[in-house]
């Protein structure tokens, strides 16, 4: 879109708009309304001339509040964080509302234009075909870095409608209602309230987007809707409620309590259309039956007396009504009624996938706790002893497990009750409600063997065939480098085979773009996953077996987000391509699948990656070998640049005692805690993705987005490669997706908020260190894409960043005022403390994707 359409739409609207918080109702808001600008200005052009952020705070304390005491201040800059929050619920309004102005709903990437383009190429059977058996799955995950309150959010959407319709009076008002709302949780939220929060977006999205795309989709291919068979094209996972890797919070209860919400906000959407559709079904032979199905799905709602106990049920009366409109009303209103069938077929009474998700070292520990108890403690040190081969081959020999009351760890107990969990949510929503059980930190072949066969022992005893998958997640560098060797070995595995055989042949296989950059660095974590797809797909092939490759990605570029539709169109015919499986969450949840528009728009763009992947092969998603080489040369560089910086004497230092890191845990925003291990020290493998990332976002330096990249482009240049990287860069999707996301993390840094740490004596050669790369990383970006600025090529993108972070920027000076001063104290200082804690949700919601 052009420049002046997006000032139009965007920029202009919030100058109009923002002026109307002049009259929020904080207490002494017009001060703070009138101060903030000022604050803003003091804020850019300090900055501009090299203040630190203390001098910049103190500096227009002094100008304008000479006479107030310490804490008046304070005061007024815990109101300005409030005040600017609000701006940025604003500015988020203003660009959902002008999505479908800022954005080509029809163009590249869109339902329309590949079916247009298959029709020009007369590809139509083939895209039929590719259809008939792709699948889309986001799951939404349990990872929160965004969540309103369900108030506030029902606030945002009244507001975006407002706008919309440029309705003044009721954006005042609105404006004022946001204002008196409280936006942050006073306590944590737990699992189940967890699980709520995403359940609105399911309602309110997720069910009206999906099965329009499908229906869009077929009536452009002519193709009739009661015949299409393919219902897994776009679905949702589910985390909420089944992710227990390092929550303690996520019982076997939360996991049943979730299923239960899941299916009764389903069944209540089916109600609320069936009802709709009743009035226009008047009909003999087709009235009668949709009067049953009404009261049916009432009574499995409303009373205790179920009705309908399965999608099976539900479906044959629909079908039955069906048949009456056809055979004796010549098919008036069958449209609508297609539809909903359409609905049911998709959601089930499951609604969304959910997924259990364990730590393997857990798994271990379970084990030797059940061993110890059959075969005591000798025979514990003799399994410990043993090979990892002949550890399976004990395992899978094991005929019974104790009773759950024999053994000691309440954890332990707690785990074999999940797979009671899982047994039941497929009973009462469906085997789709629940099968699958993910290993997060899989090292071996051991790791998944120990879950299926404490799964053959639970919920498999007395059946024919296990009802679920299991599913190794690869997070390191080392690990993503061993899977192809796991995952033969795992074919190889007799008991293992027959398990897959029965599933069809299909494996799952989810690896970890979070961890893998912590681990590994951003080039190195992006290589290393591609490459393992590569492997994992020509091993599977061999076994003929059918994988699926889902990608545990964050929001930011660090964590594997970005622009992610690039990514999939990238993979070229060595990654198997049947499914694109995806995590979302945080704020890309509510930025990119928050609204039906926005979300109707990125499932699109998903789809239709994965499918022009394999109808159209362009040279530029097939890499030869010497530009594998080149990648390989880069990763390595960038990979041993950032394992030493992840050694430097300061590096965990700096990360406890300079960043917010420790007051990740204090937001509210999440049930989980920061960090797996339970011991009181830092230790860096124990540390979550999200914290990590985040921190670094906080702080504006945005390391694991593009320490690295600037070390490998050198490196090339002084080789006299970097001529062939440029080309690279011209040849390659992936190359071109890769450095264009890192583009973003470096659009999103501001390091002039740390400057003042170049003086510090403790940590001025650590920060130093970052900024050259900073610096470098820009130079050599620009150099190797020749763009005379960053995301020149994305314009939208680079206006939308540009007017937050000048939004956020008096917040990100308050909070560095305040590290600063902490550290110039040497000890900690509650208010400044509660300060930090208060800035940095502002922080996190105006990136839209910072974590």
């Amino acid at each position: 879109m052009s420049k002046n359409n997006y000032q139009n739409e965007i920029a202009k609207r919030f100058t109009i708009y923002n002026s109307l918080f002049l009259d929020l109702p904080f207490s002494d808001i017009h001060r703070t309304g009138t101060l903030l600008p000022i604050l803003a200005s003091k804020c850019q052009e300090g900055f501009e001339k090299h203040r630190t952020p203390q001098e910049i705070i103190k500096g227009f304390f002094n100008e304008l509040m000479a006479d107030n005491s310490p804490s008046e201040r304070h005061e007024l800059l815990f109101k300005m964080v409030q005040y600017v929050e609000r701006q940025v619920v604003l500015f988020d309004s203003i660009e959902d509302a002008a999505f479908d102005k800022i954005h080509d709903l029809k163009g590249k990437g869109s339902l329309q234009a590949l079916v247009a383009r298959v029709d020009n190429d007369r590809k139509k059977e083939e895209l039929i075909k590719k259809l008939q058996d792709f699948s889309v799955r986001l799951t939404l995950t349990a990872h929160p870095t965004q969540f309103y309150p369900g108030n506030v959010l029902g606030i945002i959407t009244d507001l975006e409608t407002a706008i919309k319709s440029n309705d003044l009076g009721n954006i005042n008002l609105l404006l004022q209602q946001l204002g008196k709302t409280p936006f942050i949780n006073k306590e944590k939220p737990s699992p189940l309230d967890e699980a709520v929060s995403l359940i609105w977006f399911l309602v309110n999205v997720f069910y009206v987007s999906i099965p329009d795309i499908i229906t869009r989709m077929l009536n452009m291919l002519d193709y009739p809707l009661h015949e299409w068979e393919n219902t897994d094209l776009l679905k949702v996972g589910f985390w909420p409620g089944g992710d227990r890797d390092g929550n303690p919070f996520v019982t076997h209860d939360t996991t049943v309590k979730v299923a239960e919400r899941l299916q009764k906000w389903i069944l209540r959407c089916y109600y609320r259309d069936v009802r709709k559709l009743r009035r226009r079904l008047t009909f003999k032979h087709v009235e009668p039956i949709m009067t049953k199905v009404e009261n049916g799905l009432f009574n499995s709602l409303f009373e205790e007396k179920s009705y309908y106990n399965s999608k099976e049920e539900l479906l044959f009366d629909l079908l039955e009504a069906r048949k009456g409109l056809v055979e004796y009303h010549d098919g008036l209103f069958l449209e609508q009624l297609d539809e909903f069938i359409l609905k049911v077929k998709i959601f089930g009474f499951h609604f969304a996938n959910m997924d259990v998700r364990q730590d393997s070292r857990k798994h271990d520990a379970l084990w030797e706790e059940i061993i110890s108890i059959v075969k005591g403690e000798e025979g514990l040190i003799a399994y410990q002893t043993l090979p990892e081969k002949e550890k399976i081959d004990f395992l899978l020999q094991f005929p019974e497990l104790p009773s759950i009351e024999s053994i000691q760890e309440e954890f332990h107990q707690e785990m074999l009750k999940s797979f009671d969990a899982i047994r039941k949510v497929q009973e009462n929503n469906g085997e789709d409600g629940l099968h699958r059980y993910i290993i997060s930190n899989c090292q071996s072949a051991l790791h998944v063997l120990e879950v299926f066969q404490l799964a053959k022992l639970t919920m498999g005893k007395e059946k024919e065939a296990l009802t679920v998958d299991i599913v190794p997640l690869f997070e390191t560098i080392d690990d993503l480098a061993e899977a192809p060797k796991i995952m033969e070995s795992l074919y190889q595995n007799p008991a293992y085979w027959a398990h897959l055989k029965q599933r069809n042949a299909k494996q799952t296989i989810m690896l970890g773009f979070s961890d893998g950059t912590k681990d590994g660095g951003y080039i190195r974590a992006n290589w290393s996953i591609l490459r393992a797809k590569e492997e994992l797909t020509k091993i599977s092939r061999k076994y003929e077996v059918s994988v699926v490759f889902f990608d545990g990605r964050g929001g930011p570029p660090a964590r594997g987000g970005g622009n992610m539709h690039n990514f999939y169109a990238s993979h070229g015919p060595d990654v198997e391509n049947k499914e694109i499986q995806v995590t979302i969450q945080g704020q890309t949840i509510s930025a990119n699948y928050g609204k039906p528009v926005s979300c109707s728009y990125n499932l699109e763009q998903l789809l239709c990656a994965g499918i022009e992947n394999e109808l159209y092969l362009s040279p530029d998603k097939t890499l030869n070998a010497y530009q594998r080489a080149l990648i390989d040369e880069m990763a390595d560089v960038s990979y041993h640049f950032y394992k030493d910086f992840k050694s430097h004497p300061q590096f965990l230092n700096y990360l406890e005692h300079v960043t917010p890191l420790k007051y990740f845990g204090q937001v509210n925003i999440g049930s989980r805690p920061l960090k797996r291990g339970k011991g009181s020290g830092l230790k860096f493998e124990d540390l979550r993705a999200i914290p990590f990332v985040g921190s670094w976002a906080q702080m504006k330096q945005n390391i694991p987005g593009f320490f690295g990249v600037g070390a490998a482009l050198d490196a090339l240049k002084k080789e006299g490669k970097f001529e062939a990287a440029r080309q690279l860069y011209n040849d390659s999707l992936f190359f071109r997706s890769l450095l264009g996301n890192s583009m973003q993390s470096l659009a999103k840094s501001f390091y002039e908020a740390t400057a003042y740490l170049k003086q510090n004596k403790q940590y001025a050669e650590f920060w130093n260190l970052m900024f050259a790369e900073y610096e470098r990383t820009i130079r050599l970006l620009l150099e190797v894409s020749g763009m005379e600025s960053l995301l020149e090529d994305n314009p939208t993108s680079k206006q939308s960043i540009a007017i937050r972070e000048k939004i956020v920027l008096p917040v990100i000076t308050i909070q560095q005022y305040a590290i600063q001063t902490m550290l110039e104290k040497g000890e900690d200082d509650p208010v400044l403390q509660k300060l930090i804690l208060r800035t940095m949700f502002a922080i996190i919601n105006a990136a839209r994707n910072a974590a």
